[in-house]
Parts: structure tokens; sequence; C-alpha cells
């Protein structure tokens, strides 16, 4: 069905570039309004549906590479390896920042 609205051309400017904004046409772009305004698409509501769900992979805390074949596990060994050296540079670099902080409390107290 068809519907006819009459808007002022400012407004109807401001439609225009933020249906192009989001890569829809100006009547896809009053009809999300529409149903926005009529409760029928909520993306809060959407948005905390998928937050609350649980991921649906899994990490193996466990650690048997037993199982794979050796070139899995040789990377999975390198990859263990990088993240634990990355983790070590992030406290070094909390603890300098942290020294950092107090020190310029002390210069500025």
């Amino acid at each position: 069905m068809a519907v006819s609205v009459r808007m002022n051309p400012l407004m109807e400017k401001e439609l225009e570039l933020a249906a192009k904004r989001q890569g829809i046409t100006k009547s896809q772009f009053i009809i999300d309004a529409v149903e926005r305004a009529l409760g029928r698409k909520n993306p809060a509501a959407l948005y905390y549906k998928v937050m609350g769900e649980p991921m649906q992979y899994k990490v193996s805390e466990d650690g048997q590479d037993d199982d794979l074949p050796a070139y899995k596990a040789a990377l999975r060994q390198s990859l263990r390896t990088e993240h634990a050296r990355q983790q070590d540079e992030y406290a070094v670099y909390l603890a300098q920042r942290a020294a950092a902080e107090g020190t310029a409390r002390r210069k500025a107290a």
C-alpha cells in the first residue's frame, strides 16, 4: 500500500542523507522508523538477546595435543608461546604505567 507523507524540504534532505548513510532507500528508512515506533522492531532487545546467548565455540583448556596432527600441535604450541609472551609484555606495561602515574601524583602533590 502506498502512503504519501508531506514534510519540509530540510527534513526530507536529512531523511535522504540518513538513508544514504545506512545504504537503504528513503522508503525503507521510513518503514524501519515506523516499525520501531510501533514496537515491532527493537534494536536494543535484539542486542540483549544476542549478548545473552552463550558462545557456540569451545576452547580446550586441557592442552591435549596428542590427538592432533603434528603441524596443528606445533601451531597450537606456537600460539600458546606467543600468547604467554604478549601477556608478560602487557603485565610489564601495566606496571610501568602504574609507576609513572604514581610518580606524576607525587610531583603534583
